[in-house]
């Protein structure tokens, strides 16, 4: 079909094009390639039928329906995460790392998730440089963060200085004056970049003010992202800087169904602006479903080490699990909504781990409840997926290092997935993706359905055994 061969050679030109020089020039190359593929494909196939909707997905959270285009990255149930596909394991061997690490830049993630392609060292180094130069903070920005009390969960405080940011958004300045669609896209990555360039600095002063002496480090012009987001908590570890570089790698992106990349992509389809939109998928990922997870994961951790001891048996510690179950409780970084195989998110943070602070007692503890929890969940028959996810070990890496105040690991969990959805939110305006607006049914809609499907199913039946 000419068609189909059309749209593979727009995807194989996206490939094999020429380097261009800057990551806008890249952008807009793969922008106009993609777009003109996505407009042909709904012309002459915007009548395919792509998936059934049962009922079950209706009042189920929309589980498995197919409604969202994300390019950035990609979930499979089996493999876990590819971004732009390219596995964990993949991009650990393949984005640049700082000198002397080993670990990714999260500023050759964000150049690959916006153009599909692997960066060069000196295409990384140059986006983090641009970073530096977008990164000043207005003052209003930072007196409302110093203004706010520290019993605020710093989560609040996060999408608060988030929020605070918007007066310096370029795409609501030039919607107001009436800018052409066309240029939304360039815009939206304008604001999309000033935001990831600030987002560490909001976040360490939060931290530096609930917990320190709200005195923030200043930045240094010589460090990367991650490294210079460590600094200005107060951290000046080498091994530190490896884990923020990996955990802001890998927390970036997760397709596009998860409730801060949904929640981002449907206040953006409004075209409100980078920063109202990101303050949104800020305060879903602040939900204890979401990405509050992780600091449930140590609180957990920390208790049973209090209960079971330093070291443990595999026999206690099943014991241990099976109480919390039988008490109605969760065994929480356990399972996950799409995953049906341990996370490989989990499993770089073991290697980390295992290479870097292998007899460290919470480890040991985390190692032991990779073996026992699995076959608990398995026993109890109740989940479809007993293996476990990102949460179930980001939380002992960081106590390792002595960012121990859990109420902050979901701002962490944020700034790395900044990237994520803001590289998607370029794409959705580079796409020219419409306002989202799926259709709504009551109950007894739903049970009408139900009586006629049945009503047909017993009629069917009734005439073939006639028959």
């Amino acid at each position: 079909n000419m068609m189909f061969r059309g749209i593979l050679r727009a995807h194989s030109a996206v490939k094999n094009a020429r380097p261009l020089h800057t990551l806008k020039e890249r952008l807009q190359h793969v922008i106009n390639e993609k777009s003109t593929a996505l407009k042909q494909l709904r012309k002459e196939h915007g009548n395919v039928k792509i998936g059934d909707v049962t009922l079950e997905m209706c009042v189920g959270g929309m589980r498995g329906i197919k409604g969202l285009l994300t390019e950035t990255s990609d979930l499979d149930p089996n493999e876990g995460i590819r971004f732009r596909g390219y596995s964990i394991p993949e991009c650990q061997r393949l984005l640049p790392a700082a000198k002397g690490g080993e670990e990714p830049l999260p500023e050759g993630l964000l150049w690959l998730l916006l153009t599909g392609d692997i960066p060069t060292a000196s295409q990384t180094e140059a986006l983090s440089e641009d970073l530096k130069k977008r990164s000043k903070m207005p003052a209003h920005v930072v007196s409302l963060l110093k203004s706010l009390p520290k019993t605020m969960h710093p989560m609040t405080q996060f999408s608060m200085g988030v929020l605070a940011l918007q007066t310096e958004s370029v795409f609501a300045k030039a919607y107001r004056e009436g800018v052409n669609k066309s240029k939304y896209w360039e815009l939206t990555y304008e604001d999309a970049l000033n935001l990831i360039a600030r987002v560490p600095q909001i976040a360490a002063m939060i931290y530096r003010n609930i917990y320190k002496d709200g005195v923030t480090p200043a930045s240094s012009d010589s460090l990367d992202w991650s490294a210079n987001y460590a600094r200005m908590l107060g951290f000046n570890n080498p091994e530190f800087d490896e884990l923020m570089r990996l955990y802001l790698t890998i927390h970036s992106d997760h397709e596009g169904g998860n409730v801060s990349a949904h929640a981002t992509h449907l206040v953006g389809s409004a075209l409100s602006d980078p920063y109202l939109s990101f303050s949104s998928g800020l305060n879903g990922l602040a939900g204890p479903l979401h990405g509050l997870a992780n600091q449930e994961v140590l609180r957990w951790l920390t208790e049973a080490q209090a209960a079971l001891g330093k070291e443990t048996t595999e026999a206690k510690l099943t014991e241990y699990v099976w109480a919390t179950l039988k008490a109605g409780k969760v065994v929480p970084g356990y399972g996950h909504a799409v995953l049906r195989k341990t996370d490989p998110r989990y499993t770089c943070q073991r290697m980390f781990a295992l290479k870097h602070l292998p007899h460290d007692p919470l480890f040991k503890l985390v190692n032991q409840t990779f073996h026992v929890i699995p076959r608990v969940l398995t026993e109890q028959g109740k989940v479809k997926n007993p293996w476990p996810n990102v949460d179930a070990h980001s939380g002992v890496l960081l106590q390792y290092y002595n960012l121990k105040e859990y109420d902050y690991y979901t701002v962490l969990f944020g700034v790395s997935r900044c990237i994520g959805v803001m590289s998607s939110l370029i794409w959705d305006r580079g796409l020219g993706l419409p306002i989202e607006r799926p259709k709504s049914v009551t109950l007894d809609w739903l049970t009408q359905q139900a009586e006629a499907s049945h009503n047909t199913h017993h009629s069917n039946h009734h005439r073939k055994s006639s028959e």
